[in-house]
């Protein structure tokens, strides 16, 4: 009999989102469609509906180090995700543990507001993401919207991805779907760079937790790839990343009266349909 060989463990370090669109709902179900084990860490819980988030609380510093450290002495990660952050002082903390875990890939989706558009970072935050986790990121997953307010010197899209290279990313993947363009062009930089671009239909809608979806995806694929630095493997997985999100966003549904859910396990139904 085969032994089962256990999933490849990413840590989520993310905001709770009530409705399961965004947050670490999103994280989960994505992380396990593509073969991963989930090891949520909350950062903020939220008042939040498929319209909006309502409120915001942090939860304490300590507590999110104390959460990470007891799965980091248990479990072996082989990728973290970060989502929404809730404070300048939780930067501070994921500082400090990422300082101490410099293997691990660090896969950073910097949510400064929410899709309805209450803010979820002020500036104590903001310069915090700037100084203090870019430089140990090695994928930044920004919209046009938080690239710009992440790089403000910079006075184009172009620019933003090398401005913020030059704050200490390895690779940045700015999407594009804020952009008024009939499709969603999606860029990456690294190496002072754009190393490639990607041009996927735009969908109709708004969809709730797409950013969310396309971290997690480059999180799950990198912690299966026994070399993630290497280029060829980066780029497989931005790739595979950005298709299992656009399928997941074509595939979306509307849970409440407000913008779609992506539907992550659209492949599970595809495989009934199969069966049936």
């Amino acid at each position: 009999m085969t032994a089962f060989v256990s999933p490849p463990v990413v840590m989520i370090l993310a905001g709770n989102d009530p409705s399961g669109g965004a947050g670490i709902a999103a994280d989960i179900e994505t992380l396990v469609s593509l073969g991963c084990h989930p090891a949520p860490v909350i950062t903020a819980l939220t008042v939040q509906d498929t319209h909006d988030v309502h409120n915001l609380l942090p939860v304490e510093s300590a507590l999110v180090l104390a959460q990470a450290r007891a799965v980091l002495a248990d479990l072996p990660v082989a990728a973290f995700k970060i989502g929404t952050l809730g404070s300048a002082d939780n930067a501070a903390a994921l500082h400090e543990l990422l300082i101490n875990h410099p293997d691990i890939p660090v896969v950073l989706d910097p949510v400064l507001a929410a899709g309805g558009g209450t803010a979820l970072a002020n500036s104590d935050l903001i310069e915090a993401i700037r100084d203090l986790l870019l430089p140990l990121t090695m994928v930044l997953t920004p919209n046009s919207i938080e690239a710009r307010r992440l790089a403000p010197e910079a006075d184009t899209l172009e620019a933003c991805g090398m401005a913020l290279l030059a704050r200490g990313c390895r690779q940045v993947l700015l999407t594009g779907g804020h952009e008024p363009a009939d499709g969603v062009i999606n860029t990456l930089y690294g190496n002072n760079r754009r190393l490639e671009s990607w041009r996927w239909p735009r969908l109709p809608g708004e969809h709730h937790g797409s950013g969310c979806t396309l971290a997690a995806a480059i999180a799950a694929l990198l912690a299966q790839v026994q070399s993630p630095g290497s280029e060829p493997a980066m780029l497989s997985a931005f790739y595979r990343a950005q298709h299992y999100t656009w399928r997941s966003l074509q595939a979306g549904y509307r849970a409440g009266n407000g913008q779609m859910i992506p539907n992550r396990l659209f492949w599970a139904e595809t495989d009934r349909d199969h069966h049936e």
